[in-house]
């Protein structure tokens, strides 16, 4: 793959050259600009204009330490990051990831897809995201709720319901938004909804929980329906992954009547041709927070397997929901020689380009993150609207709303690919979708 507009490489050459120890943000940008290059040429005042260089420049990067103290009486310290990428349609939107491997690569990416997957909702969200190197597993309570309060202590001064509002990602569930939103609440004095994913009972919203990986289904079956005349229903799934978004894929494409017959964790993988028991598997990494290995400890037929290899598992759906670049080249070589219909991302930038290309060159259905994974933050937008109008909706409001939203992401892209002559790739469509509404309300508001 190769950025052939003149312009646009010029100026990813220059994003590059600013942003040279910076891989994963390299990636998220060349995908997003070899995208746009017949939007570059149909539409010059945007080059004139500087819309594609201000848009790969975040519009606030803040880094800061995040000093606490663990059980033993040690102080410990981690760095903590927020990235305030576009404002262009609504205030900054995205979650917060806390693992080890976070730095400012992978919080310019997460923020800079957000800008795009954010537009594509309809809602008036704009794109941010942040974390902090901080490993939650394995840590006690107490130690995580000092760790999200020292967090806070910083990250307040930067947030509000028409600033910046984060949410939950890679290691930050109901737990740590609990801790995180009531510092924020302590510091400021006030109850608002400057953090989404909160608890039922203190402003949040029904479906959060499930919507990534619910939405991640909604997507699918219509792309399949639309672009393959068929269904879901019998089907076999692989999924990676078995965080939220994981698990409630599983549960979303079970009601759809997929078996999805394997799952897996950072350790390894576990195989179970009769299809995964969501309800233990849920209780398993929800409530007791075991290894996904003991799933095969309880289940017998089942099987567990340490490594990465669960995409040799013959399927018709592969649905990574782990985290990002996880399906590479060989793995999508082992899709396709088993006959895989369709691969949809539930994390973010699950695939190296190098996969992405082989998957659509060999004529299997690709569902981008971006457009296919939207449904956490489609769902975080809805608690935001229940939050300013001090509303509580209910499961099946909330849920029809989640499923209009994907069913509506999938055709804004598909509609996108035809206009521009790149009809079916879902990539470039959602891409273009999500930057044309941006790029008009840049172009708007001037050079700012």
């Amino acid at each position: 793959m190769h950025i052939t507009n003149e312009y646009l490489a010029s100026t990813f050459e220059a994003v590059q050259k600013r942003n040279s120890n910076e891989p994963e943000f390299l990636q998220a940008v060349f995908e997003v600009f070899h995208s746009l290059q017949p939007v570059a040429e149909k539409k010059p005042r945007l080059a004139k204009e500087g819309v594609f260089e201000r848009l790969a420049e975040p519009e606030r990067m803040i880094s800061f330490r995040v000093p606490w103290v663990d059980d033993q009486g040690k102080v410990q310290v981690n760095r903590g990051y927020r990235v305030q990428f576009s404002s262009a349609i609504g205030p900054y939107k995205g979650g917060l990831r806390f693992h080890p491997s976070v730095n400012s690569s992978i919080v310019k990416f997460l923020g800079f897809e957000q800008i795009f997957k954010n537009s594509l909702t309809g809602l008036p969200m704009g794109g941010g995201k942040g974390g902090a190197d901080f490993d939650p597993r394995g840590r006690s309570d107490g130690e995580v709720m000092r760790f999200c309060q020292s967090f806070m202590n910083e990250m307040y001064r930067h947030l509000g319901p028409n600033t910046d509002v984060p949410a939950g990602d890679i290691g930050v569930g109901g737990r740590e938004i609990g801790y995180l939103y009531g510092q924020y609440k302590k510091l400021t004095g006030r109850f608002e909804g400057a953090i989404t994913g909160k608890g039922l009972t203190y402003g949040g919203s029904q479906v959060r929980t499930q919507a990534t990986g619910y939405g991640l289904c909604y997507f699918t079956e219509e792309m399949l329906r639309k672009m393959k005349g068929i269904s879901m229903e019998g089907m076999t799934a692989v999924v990676s992954g078995s965080g939220n978004v994981a698990l409630y894929a599983i549960e979303k494409a079970q009601e759809m009547g997929v078996r999805v017959i394997a799952a897996s964790d950072s350790n390894g993988y576990i195989v179970d041709e009769k299809g995964i028991d969501f309800q233990l598997l849920r209780r398993l990494k929800e409530e007791e927070r075991l290894r996904i290995s003991a799933y095969a400890d309880q289940v017998p037929g089942a099987q567990y397997f340490p490594g990465r290899d669960i995409w040799s598992i013959k399927c018709d759906l592969a649905l990574p929901c782990a985290t990002q670049n996880e399906l590479r080249l060989e793995d999508a070589q082992k899709l396709v020689k088993n006959g895989v219909i369709a691969v949809a991302e539930g994390s973010n930038m699950s695939s190296t380009p190098e996969t992405i290309e082989y998957l659509q060159q060999n004529g299997v259905l690709f569902a981008p993150s971006k457009a296919a994974n939207a449904g956490g933050v489609a769902v975080s937008g809805l608690e935001m609207s229940q939050n300013a109008s001090h509303a509580i909706w209910g499961f099946d409001k909330v849920d029809r709303q989640l499923a209009k939203i994907m069913v509506g992401i999938f055709h804004s892209a598909l509609d996108a690919s035809a206009q521009y002559g790149v009809e079916g790739d879902l990539v470039a469509g959602a891409n273009i979708a999500g930057f044309a509404k941006v790029a008009n309300a840049m172009l708007w508001q001037g050079i700012v």
